[in-house]
């Protein structure tokens, strides 16, 4: 069976204030898209760094002691145990995020 091709455009397509689910699987890490209107809450991973590469709108990622803004084809990785949140800086973004399979979410 030939490897699928993930569009990442209809992947996007949906109308919910957030959603955010896996498109692939590389060698123990999940890659997920992730659709945001609204913010996402305080939290961090103990276990795993967190990539994140905005494909549309800006994301904000704000960190206890400041923030940073990311626009399209822009990268950034929180290290593991760091706490942060996400929101998006307008009305919404379309952002790939990578982290390991087994990667714990602490609020």
């Amino acid at each position: 069976m030939p490897p699928r091709v993930v569009s990442l455009a209809d992947e996007a397509d949906t109308q919910a204030r957030y959603e955010n689910h896996p498109i692939a699987d590389v060698n123990g890490q999940v890659v997920r898209i992730s659709v945001m209107t609204e913010p996402y809450h305080w939290h961090h991973h103990p276990n795993s760094d967190e990539t994140f590469l905005v494909i549309e709108g800006e994301l904000v990622i704000e960190f206890e002691d400041g923030m940073q803004v990311l626009k399209p084809r822009q990268l950034l990785t929180v290290p593991k145990g760091v706490r942060h949140r996400t929101r998006p800086a307008g009305a919404r973004s379309v952002n790939l995020t990578i982290e390991a399979r087994d990667a714990e979410s602490v609020s």
